[in-house]
């Protein structure tokens, strides 16, 4: 027996089916959008962030105009395929995914377009996070896999630092300070060679089985004094001397050695090593 009734439903269903299968296939592989492992998860996650950075950058004239402060609640998706649509938000309660921040575009005209950006660029993020650890509780991720997941996301800029100029900032920071580092590492070396020669008149040279040290173990090997057992020749605070013998470096005040008797010493022994009786043949 015919019924419009049931025939509305059947179309009702078949509509919302239908809708929810094409956005949830938007351009996207079937391993993508139902990912199992912590990379196809982390590989969901950047495609996602990839088109909405791109609604909220590259394609920002076309998202504004999308949201319509006349229409009803709207919300940004980001898609695995690298794409983003602005629609509403999905009629089934609960939703299969986490779903992003409703009502964007009722903000749009109420605050400073860069302003608006950042807003939903914030929402982004934490709807990105959101649908991430949403596959991982689904699938049973462990506290590694779940650590292991947040540092792969956590290595990206979020959306909000693309958007507002954030990201490029720090990059840039940290291109400088790592030059400053090396400048002042350079600086720092030569002043401690230069102190060396003034406190010795002879240039002790590395042996070449010293050569491969890095110079964090070259600090190590010159922490103590022989004598005191206080910080190594990096510490310029007071003159130092070396010795020929044990090649150790002691506090000259800890050797009762004066800079100026130690410009005239041109092989030093310390006293531990003077102390030493010759061997019988």
């Amino acid at each position: 027996v015919y019924s419009p009734s049931l025939s509305l439903s059947f179309l009702t269903w078949f509509s919302l089916t239908q809708r929810k299968r094409e956005r949830a296939m938007k351009g996207a592989d079937a391993a993508l959008y139902n990912p199992r492992t912590v990379e196809e998860v982390f590989r969901d996650f950047k495609g996602r962030r990839a088109g909405m950075i791109k609604a909220l950058t590259s394609d920002v004239e076309k998202f504004f105009q999308m949201c319509d402060p006349e229409k009803e609640n709207l919300s940004l998706y980001g898609y695995p395929s690298e794409q983003w649509e602005v629609n509403l938000p999905a009629e089934e309660v609960p939703p299969e995914l986490p779903e992003p921040a409703l009502g964007i575009n009722f903000a749009r005209d109420g605050m400073q377009e860069k302003d608006w950006l950042s807003l939903v660029a914030v929402h982004s993020d934490a709807w990105l996070v959101s649908v991430a650890f949403y596959f991982g509780a689904r699938f049973g991720f462990d506290k590694a896999d779940r650590k292991r997941l947040f540092n792969m996301i956590n290595e990206l800029p979020t959306i909000f630092e693309v958007v507002t100029g954030t990201a490029k900032k720090q990059v840039k920071e940290k291109s400088s300070s790592n030059h400053g580092s090396n400048k002042s590492k350079s600086n720092s070396k030569a002043q401690r060679g230069s102190e060396s020669q003034g406190r010795h008149s002879e240039v002790v040279q590395p042996k070449d089985e010293d050569e491969g040290l890095d110079e964090e173990e070259e600090d190590e090997r010159e922490e103590t004094c022989g004598a005191c057992g206080g910080g190594g020749p990096s510490s310029l605070d007071e003159p130092w001397i070396f010795c020929d013998f044990c090649e150790t470096w002691f506090h000259m005040k800890c050797v009762k050695i004066t800079p100026a008797r130690a410009k005239q010493i041109k092989q030093y022994k310390c006293p531990s090593c003077n102390n030493k009786r010759a061997r019988p043949d």
